[in-house]
């Protein structure tokens, strides 16, 4: 079990909007939901500083405009990565949820997602649309690329998949939710989730449709927010299509033989796909109980490296040294 000695501590050499995560052992994945979550296997790893928040919106403006980075969605794609498309399509942009009014299958995807030029990180529901009033609002229509030049800008790193889950668990080891194991205590939302009948009906019962500001929801026991929830997460580990692909994250079960600071490297490239997947976290406003029961901190799921769209963002972490 973890150590919860110096989470969250409020120290001198504590770096701005982040918080200590102290190293220990935890249960990763889970056995309850979805088959690559499994099987569940106990990992090391050290301690790390981590952005308390989701980089918002605010502070990717200031990256952008001190280092001039244009994202992947402000740049047309190349057509040699994608044979047979449309070449109407490849102009620069990026995927927006688009709800329909009434239900359809979960099978089709397109029902939902739009490709829509002119959406970006500034425009997040694409032209005529713009983030003001979402300054602290997390980030979106951001690739793995983008989310990496981010944090070598800011003199972090992006977590590993172990890293993010041990983090966004706070402690509470083997329980479903970052908070525990009732997704509403007291009938209390403790994220910003889909309530209703996804993808057509949005109850909104937790106060909001989209994305939210970061810090409305309480933050777990390291001190992080939006764990679960708001926007998925960029993680560095290549994606694989359960815990035990890889071969180097699941180790006999034996203490002396647990995986330390695990890390996948090996890429798994889909049919038609030019760009590998990384692991992505913590689910989003999209994710409800009918489709994507994915805000929980075992949930992973695979997106291609140059893919942006309006419900994927990420934070950074700093390897040690820990609080003084």
């Amino acid at each position: 079990m973890q150590s919860m000695a110096s989470a969250g501590t409020e120290t001198s050499n504590a770096p701005k909007n982040m918080a200590w995560v102290p190293g220990g052992t935890f249960w990763m994945g889970s056995e309850d939901f979805y088959p690559e979550e499994r099987p569940v296997h106990e990992v090391g790893v050290d301690g790390f500083w981590m952005d308390t928040h989701q980089v918002t919106v605010a502070e990717f403006r200031r990256f952008v405009k001190d280092t001039g980075h244009v994202t992947t969605a402000e740049i047309a794609p190349d057509p040699a990565d994608y044979p047979g498309a449309d070449p109407a399509l490849l102009v620069p942009g990026s995927l927006v949820f688009t709800p329909p009014t009434h239900p359809v299958s979960l099978d089709d995807y397109q029902q939902w997602w739009s490709w829509v030029p002119g959406a970006d990180w500034r425009h997040p529901e694409g032209p005529g649309s713009n983030v003001g009033g979402r300054e602290r609002h997390p980030v979106t229509h951001v690739s793995y690329s983008d989310a990496l030049a981010y944090a070598t800008w800011a003199g972090k790193a992006l977590p590993t998949e172990a890293e993010w889950e041990f983090a966004a668990r706070g402690g509470l080891d083997r329980k479903t939710f970052a908070w525990g194991d009732d997704f509403t205590p007291s009938g209390r939302h403790q994220a910003n989730t889909w309530q209703g009948q996804f993808p057509w009906e949005n109850l909104a019962e937790d106060g909001f449709v989209g994305t939210s500001p970061v810090g409305v929801f309480r933050p777990n026991g390291y001190g992080l927010v939006d764990v679960a929830g708001n926007v998925w997460e960029w993680t560095t580990d290549l994606h694989t299509a359960d815990h035990s692909a890889s071969g180097k994250n699941v180790a006999p079960a034996s203490s002396c033989c647990i995986p330390r600071n695990p890390r996948v490297e090996m890429a798994e490239v889909g049919d038609g796909e030019a760009y590998p997947r990384r692991v992505i976290k913590g689910g989003s406003h999209l994710c409800a109980p009918n489709y994507c029961l994915r805000y929980r901190p075992a949930a992973r799921q695979g997106e291609t490296e140059e893919t942006s769209t309006c419900h994927i963002g990420f934070r950074c972490i700093v390897r040690g040294p820990g609080p003084t």
